[in-house]
């Protein structure tokens, strides 16, 4: 018996889902007396709290899409969209440090103490509300992409306009198939239509019973419960249920999309072997390996960034529990994304070419491969991911209200009041996510954004808390300058007329034709190009040409080849400055063009603090002082030591001179410690161990 398309035995596993969760956020509430254990859980949660939570708030189930549809898209070399981050994780070694021998609240509240400034807490809390709205958004829409590939209208019951989009989409897909071959005039020029209207969004692989509005409020309703109840403590509670429900939905497709292709070997003669290269070239990947580097550094300077990166440590009950949590919990998340990188190879093998959207990936393989049940295991796994960041990372976000914006400009109020706002700001930020998801309808686009904006406020925090030397003033010129490269000038210039239709900005790179050497697949076979699967073999492949400017250009109307063209997406504001320079950019490859703007994401603001630093007045030194000696005091089990800890380094700065790296220097690098040559080396031990894994993964035949 099916419901929407979905079997009755799905929906009441849901169900089951939905009131265990709200149940536990019920009891989370009766421990819940104060801000500090709505935020921060009282600073008491241990080594196996902090696994979970950590796994959880940094597993989503947008990352388990975002690197299947990637892979679906281009290979295995996609998956670096996501998996990337495998390379920044020995850094939170030392972040998680910073955050917890801080002892604050929010990240806000960092700006606020290192350059004495509220408006740069009040600035960081601002924006970072508002990127919460973005993040949300990512959340859900990758539900409900889900959701909907799990819930196919038939055809027949379609409209005539649907099913036309539909017979459209498939005819699309054939021409598309034989592009590398010879078309004729004709069929080239309807492929050019087609494509087109592809661009602009109207073509369409299936339509589903879903209805992404009424989705994202139910959805958004349940987070909103069980948060508002317990705070940061619910989020934890659930986030060891959910991380369990992560893996299932991580593992379950494996083995069936595997029988059904017919095991390794099969995969090998279906998908094509550049797809397996982990590192892609840039001639037949977006994802070469300096495009992977810049994207990494990008990355590296935002991650520090992320509000709820502060409350997770400062949640912990010393640092070296908030350290364990974080290298356990992120280590087992990237050892999970090897299972959703061999899921986008199966994807390519089993549907390549059956959708219009590549973002819908994850759930119609799920719809195709498994049986009621599990599928409905399926979508709980999906939710549970997503909630385990949505819950966290709303109540991160209602702390920064409160203590950056709230506190610092109203009167003195109750304990009970702060709880109040704190919960109504929580269902502000989770149904304000709605509206992205609304507006935005591409995951790729979200994930490359939230690469890079971050790093508006991430270089100033890595270097205030290893250099005295930089300055208020810096840091405040640098955030607006930035601000408006990374957020306003994206934003505003693709929805101006005056730039979209610009044909200064419609600049497009250079179609190529290529020759590749690849191994005969089992269609190479049947249509005679090779004897047996695995032959080499030379082949045509075209390479279509891409936005400079815009993430995509396109012709206003499709069905006229001399239609006036339109910028569609991104504006690329990085790209366009650099172009400023007299690079002519026609010539890049997709590759080039996004490392350009990453490594520009990467380096421009360091840059501009450290110049901007050096003409600026340096900080009060006695503030200073105060800051760093938090810095170099272990954190100690009771309020009574730490008074008497923190009194002991504030009264003997000289004793901590000795301990710089670089002593007499403004730079407040330590010498490291044995344990921290074990963490952080041990780290990149595991880093090595994960890419071998995947390595052994693309390598079984």
């Amino acid at each position: 018996m099916n419901i929407w398309g979905l079997h009755i035995i799905d929906l009441l596993l849901i169900v089951l889902f939905i009131a265990v969760i709200l149940w536990l956020g019920q009891r989370a509430a009766k421990r819940t007396r104060n801000t500090e254990d709505f935020f921060l859980a009282g600073r008491k949660l241990g080594r196996f709290y902090q696994f979970f939570l950590n796994f959880g708030c940094s597993t989503n189930a947008d990352q388990a899409v975002a690197v299947s549809r990637e892979i679906y898209r281009q290979g295995i070399g996609g998956m670096w969209i996501q998996f990337l981050v495998l390379f920044l994780t020995p850094f939170y070694w030392f972040t998680t440090f910073f955050f917890r021998r801080v002892r604050l609240t929010t990240i806000g509240d960092f700006f606020t103490e290192r350059f004495r400034s509220k408006f740069l807490g009040a600035a960081y809390a601002v924006f970072f509300l508002l990127l919460s709205l973005l993040g949300g958004g990512v959340g859900y829409m990758v539900a409900a992409k889900t959701m909907m590939a799990m819930t196919p209208k038939p055809f027949e019951l379609c409209t005539a306009e649907e099913q036309e989009s539909i017979l459209q989409f498939q005819e699309y897909q054939e021409l598309k198939s034989e592009l590398d071959a010879a078309l004729t005039p004709a069929e080239l020029a309807r492929y050019d239509e087609l494509n087109e209207k592809n661009k602009l969004g109207e073509l369409n692989s299936f339509i589903s019973y879903t209805d992404p509005l009424w989705f994202y409020f139910i959805y958004a309703l349940i987070v909103g419960i069980y948060t508002i109840l317990g705070g940061f403590r619910a989020a934890a509670i659930t986030d060891g249920i959910q991380g369990i429900l992560i893996i299932i939905f991580s593992a379950i497709l494996i083995p069936v999309g595997l029988v059904k292709i017919g095991g390794f070997s099969e995969l090998h003669a279906t998908v094509p072997d550049f797809m397996f290269e982990l590192f892609g070239s840039a001639t037949m990947s977006e994802y070469a390996w300096y495009t992977i580097l810049a994207m990494v550094l990008a990355n590296l300077v935002s991650i520090i960034a992320v509000a709820s990166g502060m409350q997770t440590a400062g949640s912990a009950t010393d640092e070296m529990a908030a350290r364990i949590g974080m290298i356990g919990g992120m280590f087992t998340k990237r050892i999970i994304m090897i299972f959703w990188a061999l899921a986008g190879l199966l994807a390519i093998g089993l549907f390549a070419g059956r959708l219009h959207d590549p973002d819908l990936i994850w759930g119609f393989m799920t719809k195709e491969l498994l049986i009621p049940g599990a599928v409905g295991l399926m979508l709980i796994g999906i939710l549970a991911a997503n909630m385990s960041t949505l819950d966290a990372s709303s109540v991160s976000y209602s702390a920064l209200f409160i203590k950056n914006l709230y506190k610092p400009f109203t009167q003195p109020r109750s304990e009970n009041h702060y709880l109040l706002i704190g919960r109504i700001v929580v269902v502000f930020t989770l149904f304000g996510g709605i509206a992205v998801a609304l507006f935005i309808n591409n995951l790729l686009e979200l994930y490359k954004y939230i690469i890079s904006v971050p790093a508006v406020f991430g270089a100033a925090i890595w270097l205030g808390f290893i250099w005295r030397r930089l300055t208020r003033w810096a840091v405040i010129i640098q955030v607006i300058v930035c601000t408006i490269i990374y957020a306003i000038i994206p934003n505003l210039f693709q929805a101006l007329n005056s730039v979209k239709y610009n044909e200064s900005f419609l600049l497009e790179t250079v179609p190529k034709t290529v020759s590749i050497t690849t191994e005969a697949l089992n269609e190479d076979v049947a249509s005679g190009l090779a004897v047996y699967v695995g032959q080499e073999i030379e082949k045509q492949h075209t390479i279509q040409p891409t936005g400079v400017f815009f993430e995509q250009v396109a012709r206003i109307d499709p069905s006229t080849p001399d239609s006036p063209k339109i910028g569609v997406g991104r504006f690329q504001a990085e790209v366009w400055i650099l172009s400023w320079f007299g690079i002519d950019f026609t010539r890049f490859s997709k590759a080039q063009l996004v490392a350009a703007r990453f490594f520009f994401d990467a380096l421009f603001p360091i840059l501009l603090l450290v110049l901007i630093s050096m003409v600026t007045k340096p900080a009060d030194e006695k503030t200073l002082d105060t800051f760093f000696a938090k810095m170099r005091t272990p954190v100690q089990p009771t309020p009574e030591e730490e008074v008497k800890a923190l009194k002991k380094s504030l009264e003997n700065q000289g004793l901590f001179e000795r301990r710089k790296l670089f002593p007499g220097s403004q730079w407040e690098l330590m010498k490291p410690t044995k344990m921290d040559y074990v963490g952080f080396g041990g780290s990149w031990v595991l880093v090595g161990l994960v890419i071998f894994l995947l390595w052994l993964m693309v390598s079984i035949r």
